[in-house]
């Protein structure tokens, strides 16, 4: 469970931080929707989630993010999953995770929490930020994203 939970907790992270460098103070309270998350929101709902994707499989409680800040977040979160280690996770797969999604109350084996609510979670709030990022006009792309794709400089998808 380390290896599932703690590397791409910890990916999201420096990609959310990298992110982070490249927006403005307009970008941060900027929304794809009135009903959803600012930018800065998002940030800071990727730091949660990275410690939601970890923490509840070691049986140790996760560390309290300060709000309105999401750099400072983004980092507390990295440096608490760098903190944990593979004995933290030992009977992790033999757990059941109870925890809420939204208003519905869930009762999950370790793996299905992880690989069905952590994870798809982290990702699809560092997705979120990404996207407003780009509507707002951030020189941003896939590579900025997931830190492993590359294109050239002056590349771009055909109409």
């Amino acid at each position: 469970m380390y290896r599932a939970s703690v590397p791409v907790a910890l990916q999201a992270l420096e990609r959310a931080l990298a992110l982070l460098e490249k927006t403005t103070p307009e970008m941060l309270q900027a929304r794809l929707h009135p009903d959803m998350f600012a930018c800065a929101e998002q940030f800071e709902v990727v730091a949660s989630f990275a410690l939601r994707a970890t923490f509840p499989l070691t049986g140790k409680a996760p560390p309290d993010l300060p709000e309105g800040d999401p750099q400072a977040a983004l980092v507390l979160a990295r440096d608490a999953v760098r903190g944990l280690t593979m004995d933290d996770f030992l009977g992790a797969d033999q757990q059941r995770i109870h925890h809420v999604a939204g208003f519905t109350d869930l009762d999950q084996s370790a793996q299905d929490y992880l690989q069905h609510f952590a994870l798809p979670n982290l990702w699809f709030h560092l997705s979120m930020a990404f996207a407003i990022m780009r509507q707002r006009g951030a020189d941003i792309g896939k590579a900025d994203y997931d830190g492993l794709h590359l294109y050239p400089a002056d590349f771009s998808f055909p109409d």
